[in-house]
């Protein structure tokens, strides 16, 4: 008997997590619905970015502090809020119970202090400063809403690693699962120490766009860790659900994890040796990114990719697994390709930073559409949602492509209009391209929330005979 056909007849390992029937559960529906939340805010001003960005529909915009306020919102709500809410909705399931009330305090401060990251671009005088990885707008509701969310981050992932079930003596499946998130957990503690030492150990008579970037650089880059870990996890969960054998043992691939977790400890490692203001300092944290990186979801990455073109998907949810893999893998992919292309600060950068955060939010979304199904939500639209993440990774994929081919011809990023010198075919062609992928992904993401919204719908008019229904507290 060959070896594919033993792969094919053994068990598909369940890197998975049961969903609790007490207060976990609802735990997981508030976090779900609040990291939803912060899509569609995302998504909103993506849209007004992708259009301040078009060539003639950019110019008829006030472009100036207008496309700034609104690159620092939805950088904020579609990376750090979108995705540490969702690891919520995981850390939650996967905890013993108990913590309710500090839990539930912990949600209310997240919710809070979003509330106030969005809000602030509605009033006047908040100044957008364009700092790397969390970029702000200098207002006192802003500032003291990003120090509440990371207050609030920091307790919640604390309480994580207090309370989440231990791996055990044998390891499986599900405890590998588990101690990928509580690698993502120590993750976002060693980046809210590398914010706090920058913090502390930085002159203040620096400008305020110098302040904020080097302030954010050393914990951004840690914090882009944690998404990796978290996706990595996704990975695995969307493998089980899709019917995928890899071709490593649940002991690799908690090695696996371990690899990803030691690169982060390597930062402080950095601060001790460079002061944050050393340009080396800088330096060591972007090869740290750039190879480190790599160490842990390229063979996690190879493993999986062989998985699924030797896989066949039963079931509609078994084929939105397989789409949202397969789709995280490619952007993820092409977004570490394009890493290795910079060589200056055009809108190269930012092809290669949707690339890798796009990869990581398509393995959430498919996830999200496992989880509606197991959190109370049935009826959940499979065949709709493969064609969503298809959509948006995609319309993402040309909005990348677009902004390599404008990079290649030097238009500067994190600016729009006129400030972008679209004086030549090349360059108004490769914005254009952006433009219409932006716009494509944009509905892509519109998309997501459309289902979630109308699974929990479904939900409502379906339990007025029977009683409540799961929803958000």
């Amino acid at each position: 008997m060959s070896p594919l056909a033993n792969t094919e007849t053994a068990p598909v390992a369940r890197y998975m997590l049961n969903v609790p029937a007490d207060e976990r559960a609802q735990m997981g529906r508030n976090w779900f619905w609040l990291s939803v939340a912060a899509l569609a805010g995302a998504g909103t001003f993506s849209v007004l970015l992708v259009l301040a960005r078009m060539p003639a529909i950019g110019e008829m915009i006030p472009y100036a502090d207008f496309f700034h306020t609104a690159l620092v919102i939805h950088v904020n709500l579609s990376v750090l809020v979108w995705i540490l809410a969702f690891a919520g909705i995981l850390w939650s399931l996967a905890s013993r119970r108990g913590w309710g009330l500090l839990n539930r305090a912990i949600f209310g401060a997240v919710t809070a202090s979003t509330m106030a990251l969005a809000l602030t671009g509605f009033l006047p005088e908040a100044r957008p400063l364009m700092s790397n990885y969390i970029p702000v707008l200098q207002h006192p509701v802003f500032l003291s809403g990003l120090v509440v969310f990371g207050l609030a981050v920091g307790v919640q992932v604390l309480v994580a690693m207090q309370v989440i079930v231990p791996v055990g003596e044998r390891i499986t499946a599900a405890g590998v699962t588990r101690f990928g998130l509580n690698c993502a957990a120590i993750s976002v503690v060693i980046a809210i120490g590398a914010f706090v030492w920058s913090w502390l150990t930085l002159p203040t008579a620096l400008t305020d766009e110098l302040y904020y970037e080097m302030l954010f650089w050393g914990g951004g880059h840690v914090l882009q860790y944690t998404y990796t870990l978290l996706m990595m996890v996704c990975w695995l969960w969307l493998a089980s659900v899709a019917g995928i054998h890899l071709m490593m043992g649940e002991r690799v691939v908690a090695l696996i994890f371990l690899i990803g977790l030691l690169s982060v400890f390597i930062a402080p490692v950095i601060y001790y040796a460079y002061p944050v203001t050393d340009p080396m300092h800088r330096q060591m944290f972007t090869w740290l990114m750039s190879f480190g990186g790599s160490l842990a979801t390229f063979p996690l990455g190879v493993a999986i990719y062989f998985g699924l073109i030797q896989s066949r998907p039963d079931g509609p949810a078994g084929a939105c697994a397989h789409a949202g893999l397969f789709s995280s893998l490619l952007l993820f992919g092409a977004g570490g390709v394009i890493g290795f292309m910079i060589e200056g600060n055009d809108v190269t950068v930012p092809a290669h930073y949707h690339g890798c955060i796009v990869g990581v939010t398509l393995a959430l979304m498919a996830v999200g559409y496992d989880l509606l199904a197991r959190l109370g939500y049935p009826n959940v639209n499979f065949r709709l949602a493969r064609v969503q993440l298809w959509a948006y990774a995609g319309g993402q994929f040309l909005h990348i492509l677009g902004l390599v081919w404008s990079g290649g011809y030097g238009v500067a990023r994190k600016v729009a209009g006129a400030e972008q010198g679209l004086d030549s075919i090349g360059r108004i062609a490769g914005m254009g391209l952006m433009g219409i992928g932006g716009l494509i992904s944009a509905i892509g993401g519109f998309l997501f929330i459309l289902i979630a919204c109308q699974a929990f719908i479904r939900m409502q008019r379906g339990s007025r005979q029977t009683g409540s229904a799961p929803g958000p507290e």
